[in-house]
């Protein structure tokens, strides 16, 4: 029974990833210049989601890391939406290459395949990813030289993990997304925010040993938890048919946000 409602459970996260026709029709809506972009490093070609705030001053720049369904039409709106907080953003397609054709996440047919493709990507490759997306914005005439990495899900987790990698990024925005490994977290020089949802033991239960990690080696690690929010809250929240807390989580989160990155 466990299994069967186990089950039940991601294919309705499945389905709610995949039906973005809000998320769509928000963004195609936006006043904002934004635009596809290719970055290359070695061999490998990175299809990446742009967007440019309109202001007239330098902005910092937020560099994005997708769920594990890929680089949706969600994930392309809170490109935007970052840009019309005033941000630099941009998200690189993880899974560029990995579909029919050299495609990316728009190739493989919906969540199942891109969660099917994304679990054998390796480390050192996303990392490299990310390495060319902060290089990118970095030296964008309109970026202040200050960058921010943040993710959600597959790309929460994966947010620390590059913390790890690269000490030079100027804060590290982690939702919903498991720590790394204690022996790493040393090399962490970014102050870490946190985003939890209440109603998410899988991901919760390992914070207690992240956060002693993180205090152990003297590094800033701040984790909020959202109450009756549940894993994903940052898409359901934004979904017509998200439930209240969800939404209220969410919009508690755009505030944090906000005053997190203001104070850089």
């Amino acid at each position: 029974m466990r299994t069967l409602l186990l089950a039940a459970a991601l294919a309705l996260t499945a389905g709610s990833a995949a039906a973005q026709d809000w998320a769509k029709a928000r963004l195609e809506q936006s006043p904002r210049h934004l635009e596809w972009v290719t970055l290359k490093h070695g061999d490998r070609q990175v299809r990446c989601f742009l967007g440019f705030p309109e202001a007239k001053g330098k902005a910092t720049a937020v560099v994005l890391i997708h769920e594990i369904f890929g680089l949706t039409d969600w994930v392309r709106g809170m490109v935007d939406q970052f840009a019309a907080a005033g941000y630099i953003a941009i998200a690189p397609d993880f899974l560029s290459g990995t579909g029919p054709n050299g495609g990316g996440t728009e190739s493989l047919g919906g969540p199942d395949g891109a969660r099917a493709k994304i679990q054998g990507l390796p480390q050192a490759q996303i990392d490299a990813d990310l390495d060319a997306a902060v290089a990118h914005v970095r030296r964008l005439d309109a970026c202040s030289g200050k960058v921010v990495v943040g993710g959600f899900c597959w790309g929460g987790a994966k947010t620390f993990l590059y913390a790890t990698h690269n000490p030079a990024i100027a804060a590290g925005l982690v939702f919903y997304g498991s720590g790394p490994e204690a022996s790493a977290v040393g090399r962490i020089k970014a102050p870490i925010h946190g985003f939890y949802a209440e109603n998410d033991a899988r991901i919760n239960a390992g914070l207690p040993a992240t956060g002693e990690a993180m205090k152990a080696a003297q590094r800033f690690f701040e984790p909020v938890t959202y109450p009756g929010a549940g894993h994903g809250f940052m898409r359901a929240g934004e979904d017509p048919a998200g439930s209240e807390a969800n939404k209220r989580a969410r919009a508690e989160a755009w505030t944090r946000l906000k005053a997190i990155l203001g104070r850089l």
